[in-house]
């Protein structure tokens, strides 16, 4: 009696994400069918047999399909398959879904997919399609982690087979072969604010490079590429006909890479197409357990990354590393680190230029890495240096103006160093270490050199802006310290050239009658004592103002609620860091490292577009 008083059909009332959760079931979001799939095997009878016999119900599906329409089915094919390689691991099943998927979205004849953008099932078809390929190419399921071997080859399916080749058009980059890819899409991402993801077909992955470049004859800049570089690319995988081939068992393929700064499309069927691509999870696993953060503190206390073994020998020695290719049209942005640091630390500010596309498409972003515990003006003879050399070696006839149109931007001691790519000094420096012009003393060349690059700096030809970010330009408060600039001397091991060359000037005074003086150089300066607000070489420098041709901006942080020219960010006080010629100020309440933060990340943004509205939009 109570059974016969039920009805039959009856609806539960449940909040919006149950709803929506049930409406976005998929194999590829929890590992069961969605209700398009579940539909097409209820319709055949099958959804029961599926859970006992899925390879037959597979092969039963697969012979009933059509050789035009029957896009529903195709759909649950593709899905099927998926599912069933999943509770297997049989490769074969994972390419008969990107087979299915492919076949779905890019039908031929000049037909076209019958699924409308609004289904749900047209995305999903594209999701389908690139987890199918990165798990039917995937590495044995015993490695560490989830590689993707690109290679050509005769592969299994479960009607056939598929015969693969390689396009070896894109399994380089920068003058380096790709040997090595992980799929991006199996990578938690932590410590990054925002992950920058471009949805489109194709497999996203970080891949590395090789350890040799690819020919004998190096390519422009690629000794400028960092050992550790993982390089966004995207996998597709093209299939010849494929929707008039699933009857005939053998499908042929082409593997193609695309890089993500080298394209964002590729043309399928006469059509752009977007491709998938994860920058940002490639970024994170460069600097997963990167070297990179060893140094820093190598850097600071050892004398030289250079020679400890952190940095390959056969790459750039000079200290300036670019991101990506030399590509020419594109402005330099260098980016300098601070005292202690690294490239490292600018990753937030990097992951948010790369994700705007008009940032992407005019910047190149550079970094210089540097023994940060050696004399500030040793530090920007060696930046000033770097720069000039890696101008002229990528555009040695100067056809190029986005490189003569450069910005430097420097956070805490790193601004220091900016400064003086970017001033005129003339002997003011030199005038601290001698009365008599450098002209008349009788130096080696080496020593003559050295002080030429480490004492007088005029404004370099290419550096047409200059930002600052927590810049101690008067000096920072702890180096006021007698005892924190003692201990510093004692722990920071300087290179023996400074130290000579310093001893050597140490006797000139001397012989010069100048005591004063040969007691100031008789011990090596360090990065620290010259950020003393009474070192004599930072008062000058504080006094040298960034010429009005050259724009400046400051980016100052002020930690706390107080008025700001009382403020510090616990390392710079903010009135060490403000700067009159500055044609632009913000200050942003937060501590010394700030470089990360986005109200500063958005600022460096509008400065970026200010100096390419400036610049205009001139090609080479």
């Amino acid at each position: 009696m109570l059974s016969g008083c039920a009805t039959p059909i009856s609806v539960d009332h449940v909040d919006i994400q149950t709803a929506y959760r049930i409406q976005t079931t998929s194999a590829i979001s929890s590992g069961e069918l969605s209700n398009a799939s579940s539909i097409i095997l209820r319709q055949h009878g099958l959804l029961d047999r599926f859970e006992t016999e899925p390879a037959k119900v597979l092969a039963e599906l697969h012979k009933n399909i059509k050789p035009v329409g029957d896009d529903d089915q195709l759909f649950a094919l593709a899905e099927l398959s998926l599912l069933h390689a999943q509770h297997t691991n049989d490769r074969a099943y994972y390419l008969a879904s990107a087979v299915y998927a492919w076949s779905l979205l890019y039908p031929e004849n000049g037909t076209s997919i019958q699924i409308p953008p609004t289904d749900p099932r047209f995305r999903l078809s594209y999701d389908i399609y690139n987890q199918a390929v990165a798990q039917g190419l995937a590495a044995p399921t015993d490695a560490e982690e989830k590689e993707v071997r690109l290679k050509a080859g005769t592969y299994k399916l479960p009607f056939g087979t598929l015969k693969i080749s390689l396009d070896q058009s894109g399994m380089s980059w920068g003058g380096y072969p790709l040997d090595r890819f992980i799929s991006t899409t199996a990578l938690e991402v932590d410590g990054i604010r925002n992950r920058y993801h471009q949805s489109g077909i194709g497999v996203p992955l970080a891949a590395s490079l090789a350890k040799t470049q690819a020919t004998a004859k190096k390519a422009i800049g690629s000794d400028r590429l960092g050992e550790h570089t993982k390089v966004p690319v995207t996998a597709l995988l093209r299939f010849e006909n494929a929707r008039s081939s699933l009857s005939k068992g053998k499908i042929n393929g082409r593997l193609e890479v695309y890089s993500a700064d080298q394209t964002s499309t590729v043309t399928i069927d006469g059509q752009k197409q977007p491709i998938e691509s994860d920058p940002t999870a490639a970024l994170a696993y460069q600097l997963n357990d990167s070297p990179l953060y060893a140094m820093e503190i190598a850097g600071f206390l050892n004398g030289s990354v250079f020679t400890s073994g952190l940095l390959s020998k056969d790459r750039a020695q000079d200290g300036i590393f670019t991101m990506q290719p030399y590509k020419a049209g594109k402005i330099p942005v260098v980016l300098v680190h601070g005292t202690a640091s690294s490239p490292a630390r600018w990753a937030e500010l990097v992951n948010e230029l790369n994700g705007d596309p008009k940032i992407r498409e005019h910047f190149q972003i550079w970094l210089f890495v540097y023994d940060s515990g050696r004399g500030i003006g040793y530090s920007a003879g060696r930046l000033r240096k770097a720069l000039t050399n890696t101008v002229h070696e990528l555009d040695p006839d100067g056809k190029d103006p986005a490189l003569q149109n450069m910005i430097v931007m420097g956070h805490s001691q790193g601004g220091l160093l900016t400064k003086m790519t970017a001033i005129d000094s003339g002997t003011k420096f030199w005038n601290l270490i001698s009365d008599k012009p450098v002209e008349q003393m009788k130096l080696s060349p080496e020593t003559r050199e050295f002080i030429q690059q480490s004492v007088f700096y005029t404004p370099l030809p290419f550096v047409k802006r200059v930002v600052f970010i927590s810049t101690p330009q008067r000096g920072a408060m702890l180096a006021a310290s007698q005892w924190v600039t003692g201990l510093a001397s004692k722990l920071v091991s300087l290179p023996m050239t400074m130290v000579n060359t310093t001893a050597l000037l140490a006797q000139l005074a001397t012989k010069s009658g100048d005591e004063r003086v040969a007691t100031m150089l008789s011990r090596p300066m360090t990065s620290i004592d010259l950020m003393n607000p009474n070192n004599p070489a930072l008062q000058v420098l504080a006094s040298i103002p960034v010429p009005k041709s050259i724009p400046a901006h400051s980016i100052i942080a002020v930690d706390g609620n107080v008025p700001k020219e009382q403020g510090d960010d616990g390392v710079v006080a903010y009135k060490s860091a403000h700067i009159d010629e500055a044609v632009s100020e913000l200050v942003v309440n937060w501590s010394h490292s700030c470089q990360g933060q986005p109200e500063v990340i958005e600022e460096v943004k509008r400065i970026m577009f200010e100096h390419l509205a400036a610049a205009g939009t001139k090609k080479p």
